[in-house]
């Protein structure tokens, strides 16, 4: 969204990620403006998609450009309101699935009664209204909410990678031979 949006040539935003960038407009901006339609929003299951929300984004996008006059590439007048409904549509996504995915965790008895934690790392982690909302839900559930500080909020895949490193040197949870490991690729 912020490449579609040409974030990189707003002056507040130029040296930002995406992220970041959607993230400093969206404070600013209005998310009642634009509403997005939640993704996935007739199937009942825990997984995320944010496909359909981008397509919905982008053609609202064609249509602001449109009412404005402006070429794609150039800076809409309502970037700040577009920011935070995208922020805020992302979050309730997050929000709702993660909220299901409690739901069957307790209603399994996958987690335990007491001190149950949500761990929310990468990129999307360093996302204060994220965090927010997510820290809503876990009180709300007697959940402890646990994040990285931003900084170490980075690609999942090096989130990812960095635990394994960890759990190598305790030696937990480690395979040492791949032999009982059944795969089929895609």
């Amino acid at each position: 969204v912020a490449r579609r949006l040409s974030l990189r040539k707003h002056p507040e935003c130029h040296s930002m990620a995406g992220g970041r960038a959607i993230e400093h407009l969206a404070q600013t901006g209005s998310q009642e403006q634009l509403v997005f339609r939640l993704p996935m929003a007739q199937y009942r299951n825990c997984n995320f998609s944010f496909s359909g929300l981008l397509q919905l984004v982008n053609n609202a996008i064609v249509q602001k450009e449109k009412e404005e006059g402006v070429q794609e590439g150039e800076i809409l007048s309502c970037v700040r309101d577009v920011a935070a409904a995208v922020q805020h549509a992302v979050t309730v996504h997050i929000i709702q699935r993660t909220y299901r995915a409690i739901l069957f965790c307790k209603k399994n008895s996958i987690l335990p009664s007491k001190n149950a934690a949500l761990v929310v790392s990468g990129g999307v982690a360093s996302n204060q209204y994220i965090r927010k909302g997510l820290q809503n839900l876990a009180d709300a559930n007697d959940f402890a909410l646990l994040c990285p500080p931003p900084r170490l909020c980075t690609d999942n895949g090096v989130m990812i990678a960095w635990n394994g490193i960890e759990r190598l040197r305790a030696g937990l949870g480690v395979l040492h031979s791949p032999a009982g490991i059944r795969y089929e690729p895609k």
